[in-house]
């Protein structure tokens, strides 16, 4: 437990030092962010940006590493710094593109899926948790492969689709980091409890210079990263079927997306004012930060659910 907390206070100390020379430094190579066209008018005004704060989160991974080296923080570290490479390579797609479109959708998706099965791969090889999951105990090999791949990949890519506003990814990703932080003590995993809360604690730090009004975004290079510790956390304590519940928030802005593009395709009628779901909120007449704060909330609630659940089964 003093171990995890440590990463914690350690990876925000490290965060909180590099932010600032980070951001100048993207501020000089004009690394910034370009608001997407469609997006709300209002952002717009954060145009120039600097992007790819996200960088600030392999402190993470270079904690845990430190404190608590062992074969299971390796493979946690590869998925997420893997993850992290590949929102770098979007990130600078983009800027070179002067737009606000990076890789491909099936470039993102297929490397994600490869990412993520070197780290099963790894994790089977070193890890006793083996191929049990919390609600179902031991299951079939090729079932928990399927299911921890899909949790991966869906994680990753249902927080990139929530990193639209000012600390939204950020704030909303620390109370299910929580809860799988404790159901990794409770199970006395204890390198997949450093890595969560070091995460949280590099999450915290660059919240500082990401609040609103946000002097740095975390870009791909930080929503895929934060995505994967996610489901990292989950798989190596076999909490995936819980990755719904605790990570509703960002089911919710995925299930948005698709339904808005199956209704409009299927009757040329939208069920949102925009897609994702932060967006309609903000049409609605929310201002920015209301609709980050309801979000944070909600978070908060759906883990407290799911911590609720963890502590009487």
């Amino acid at each position: 437990m003093k171990t995890a907390l440590a990463a914690g206070v350690l990876a925000l100390g490290l965060t909180g030092a590099a932010g600032k020379p980070l951001i100048r430094w993207l501020t000089r190579l004009k690394y910034g962010q370009r608001a997407y066209e469609d997006a709300p008018r209002t952002h717009q005004a954060k145009t120039g940006t600097p992007t790819m704060g996200g960088l600030l989160f392999v402190s993470a991974p270079l904690v845990a590493l430190a404190l608590r080296p062992s074969a299971t923080t390796v493979a946690l570290s590869v998925l997420v710094t893997g993850m992290a490479g590949i929102g770098f390579a979007d990130d600078m797609a983009a800027i070179r593109h002067g737009r606000n479109r990076g890789l491909r959708a099936r470039t993102k998706f297929g490397l994600t899926a490869l990412v993520g099965a070197t780290f099963l791969v790894l994790l089977d090889r070193c890890s006793p948790v083996g191929t049990s999951m919390l609600g179902l105990g031991v299951t079939p090999a090729p079932v928990w492969y399927l299911l921890s791949l899909l949790a991966i990949v869906a994680t990753t890519h249902a927080v990139n689709l929530t990193d639209g506003l000012d600390g939204l990814a950020g704030g909303t990703v620390l109370p299910p980091l929580g809860v799988l932080a404790y159901i990794a003590l409770r199970t006395r995993a204890q390198d997949a409890a450093t890595f969560e809360i070091a995460t949280a604690g590099a999450v915290l730090g660059f919240l500082v210079y990401n609040r609103h009004p946000a002097r740095v975004f975390m870009g791909d290079t930080g929503s895929l990263a934060l995505g994967a510790a996610l489901a990292g956390g989950a798989i190596v304590t076999g909490s995936q079927l819980l990755l719904p519940l605790i990570g509703g928030v960002f089911a919710a802005e995925t299930l948005s997306v698709i339904l808005q593009v199956a209704s409009f395709k299927l009757t040329k009628r939208r069920i949102f004012r925009m897609s994702p779901l932060h967006h309609h909120f903000e049409l609605a007449g929310w201002p920015e930060t209301k609709v980050t704060t309801r979000f944070w909330l909600a978070s908060a609630a759906l883990s407290g659910i799911g911590f609720a659940l963890v502590v009487r089964a």
